[in-house]
């Protein structure tokens, strides 16, 4: 089964961790909407939560590159929160794909960061994001995410600004 829907999880989305407990398409939605708190929240202890310890939990984005492992998912994560860098991100646009114990969220992420000057630059990044049912944890968790930005010379500041 699949959807398009415009999710909208940005800087109002809400930390729906207990939610991600229920067995459903509602249960990976709320691991997906509390994946956006965290994110524009800089809140770590909920990022991790939500992102699975799987040793083959994987990023593949343009600033981290390949990371794989939940444990170093969470310090790429940490890394770029600690860099001072501030994210006003938003997921829409999505195609979402549905199976028993899978969802994948294919769309896009709009906003911007705030950089070292305090100086609001434009994103837009091309991302899927992959939650599984983990029955060890009882909810569902990211077990993959890939991102890709268009603009080589965006994608050029992203790096510098987060890479600090």
């Amino acid at each position: 089964m699949s959807d398009l829907v415009d999710y909208n999880f940005g800087p109002h989305s809400r930390n729906r961790l207990a939610e991600t407990s229920r067995r459903s398409a509602d249960g990976a939605i709320a691991a997906l909407e509390t994946f956006y708190y965290a994110l524009n929240h800089a809140d770590l202890d909920v990022l991790a939560e939500i992102w699975s310890d799987d040793d083959l939990a994987q990023v593949d984005n343009p600033v981290g590159g390949i990371v794989r492992s939940g444990r170093a998912v969470v310090d790429m994560y940490r890394h770029l929160f600690d860099s001072g860098v501030r994210l006003d991100i938003t997921f829409t646009d999505a195609a979402t794909y549905w199976s028993p114990d899978a969802a994948m969220f294919a769309g896009r992420e709009v906003g911007h960061y705030t950089n070292a000057e305090g100086e609001h630059v434009p994103l837009e990044f091309r991302t899927s994001r992959y939650f599984t049912w983990h029955p060890r944890h009882e909810r569902w968790r990211q077990l993959h995410h890939h991102g890709s930005m268009d603009d080589p010379s965006a994608l050029r500041d992203y790096q510098q600004a987060a890479l600090r």
